[in-house]
């Protein structure tokens, strides 16, 4: 199993693995993986972060941009026609860097 999901370092003894957080969503999707060597300790925050980031970002239909956190802007997805992009410039706040980078905080 462990060689079925690439988790044996190269060059590593074939009984050693590399140590794998999968992020599997309710479909059974991975939809993120960290690895780990043996020499290094897990980020606990970071796994915490990275879940937090998946759910928000599937519940709102968001991007979550790097070293993001609960509580702050998120990225609006760009427009994808030409009318989208066209009401997204007609709707001019703070966060809106252009019509292509828009960030927003969540309720």
């Amino acid at each position: 199993v462990a060689r079925l999901y690439g988790m044996i370092a190269p060059g590593a003894s074939a009984t050693t693995t590399v140590r794998t957080v999968f992020f599997i969503d309710d479909q059974g999707i991975v939809r993120a993986l960290i690895y780990y060597p043996l020499t290094l300790g897990r980020n606990i925050d970071e796994i915490l972060r990275v879940v937090d980031g998946l759910q928000t970002s599937a519940k709102q239909g968001v991007a979550i941009p790097a070293n993001w956190t609960p509580g702050q802007f998120v990225i609006v997805p760009p427009p994808t026609t030409t009318r989208d992009m066209r009401q997204r410039l007609t709707e001019k706040s703070d966060e809106q860097k252009d019509w292509y980078y828009t960030t927003k905080k969540l309720n």
